[in-house]
């Protein structure tokens, strides 16, 4: 009897333990695409992209890194949210010139939670840093449509 009463405890602390700490994992397209997880944090949340790119104006192919903290401004209702943050990013481009890029980065945007476990955000991410090898500053944006299962 001991042990189920502790099974039970376990899997009700466990429960409690994941509702707590929500995270969402899915895609980001943009200028390319990323593979998108969301951790939060109270209200707030951590956001890490990572994935491939390509330049649109200069046809530089990219590999990167952004992670994000994000601050919940506005929850307007019905599963809507504003959002914005400050964060850092890593990126390898491989073109014409090839550099490692290191930057600041910021992001803004919209996000609604669907009553069943989906979340599709629009958002908007600057960077600017140093590109070394020579390439002197690297700012990319990018406009990206994210979607994440929620769990």
């Amino acid at each position: 009897m001991k042990k189920i009463i502790l099974a039970a405890a376990l899997v009700l602390g466990f429960t409690v333990a994941a509702s707590a700490q929500p995270r969402a994992i899915g895609v980001r397209i943009g200028n390319g695409g990323e593979i998108s997880y969301q951790h939060s944090m109270g209200s707030n949340f951590l956001e890490v992209d990572g994935g491939l790119g390509l330049g649109l104006v200069d046809g530089v192919f990219n590999v990167g890194a952004t992670g994000i903290y994000n601050f919940m401004i506005s929850e307007f209702g019905n599963g809507f949210g504003f959002y914005a943050g400050p964060g850092a990013g890593v990126g390898l481009a491989l073109g014409e010139v090839n550099y490692l890029a290191l930057s600041a980065a910021g992001m803004v945007g919209i996000e609604y939670n669907f009553n069943f476990p989906l979340q599709i955000s629009l958002d908007f991410r600057q960077h600017i840093g140093i590109g070394f090898s020579g390439n002197g500053i690297w700012a990319p944006s990018s406009i990206g449509l994210g979607l994440r299962y929620q769990f």
